[in-house]
């Protein structure tokens, strides 16, 4: 499977219309018994999280998973993949999930990974200075802490599909099954060296310290405050976009198969 080469200085293929997709996911979450919350809202859009009960009880407490997508708005495959992961409805049964399946609605219709102020939520979550991040973050505060947390991206630039891990306490890796259930479906960046930082078999599992660092994304604060593993999953999008969604799709389902 070769590139499309349609990215040049930025993303610059398919895009989605989030009203109508957003309108789907409810759909979808409401057909398979989740629960919907909103946390936030203006004029346009609502930000919701979805929930999804253990189906299975169990004498230990059930496993919490987090899911998130859409906090780019150039980077449609998130929500896409959300849908068909809640169109699927194959999870483990002793699993609790939330998912927020776009972070970022505004910043979808302009086709822009910034919200439509100009901000990188992504960047924001340590000094929480847009309206949305402090929203998500009141939100997430409200929550009992995560097992495991999932953050759907894409990266216009990428070879192929790569992951992040970052598991500071070496729990049993989700990276490696995850690599394994994309190969089927999209390239792999094999690349040793990816957005500078060392990678092995399209893996990057940094040693970091959040603190280190004067912005944090979204993975950064759930690691601080809520799950001490955190995935984000990067799907290349200079690929087809139903091709990025199928990877997203694969490796969720892969990573919480193992639950």
């Amino acid at each position: 499977m070769q590139r499309l080469g349609n990215n040049h200085d930025g993303y610059h293929g398919e895009t989605i219309d989030i009203v109508a997709v957003l309108r789907d996911l409810e759909a979808a979450a409401k057909q398979h018994g989740w629960t919907s919350e909103t946390f936030h809202a203006d004029e346009n859009f609502q930000w919701f999280a979805l929930r999804r009960a253990a189906a299975l009880r169990t004498p230990r407490a059930p496993f919490r998973v987090f899911l998130s997508a859409g906090i780019h708005g150039d980077e449609p495959a998130g929500p896409l993949a959300a849908l068909e992961l809640l169109r699927a409805n194959a999870w483990p049964a002793h699993a609790e999930l939330c998912l927020l399946p776009c972070l970022n609605p505004t910043g979808f219709p302009r086709n822009s990974r910034e919200n439509a102020r100009g901000q990188d939520l992504n960047r924001d979550y340590r000094h929480l200075e847009a309206a949305e991040t402090r929203a998500h973050v009141a939100w997430l505060q409200r929550q009992p802490a995560f097992d495991a947390a999932f953050c759907l991206h894409e990266d216009w630039e990428a070879h192929g599909f790569y992951v992040y891990e970052v598991n500071p306490d070496g729990r049993p890796s989700l990276a490696q099954k995850m690599i394994e259930a994309v190969v089927p479906v999209c390239p792999i960046d094999l690349s040793p060296m990816i957005e500078g930082r060392e990678a092995q078999g399209g893996i990057i599992s940094p040693n970091l310290d959040p603190n280190s660092r004067p912005q944090w994304p979204e993975a950064f604060w759930l690691l601080q405050n809520k799950t001490r593993l955190s995935c984000t999953l990067e799907a290349p999008s200079d690929f087809p976009l139903a091709t990025r969604v199928r990877a997203l799709v694969a490796a969720v389902q892969a990573a919480v198969s193992l639950f």
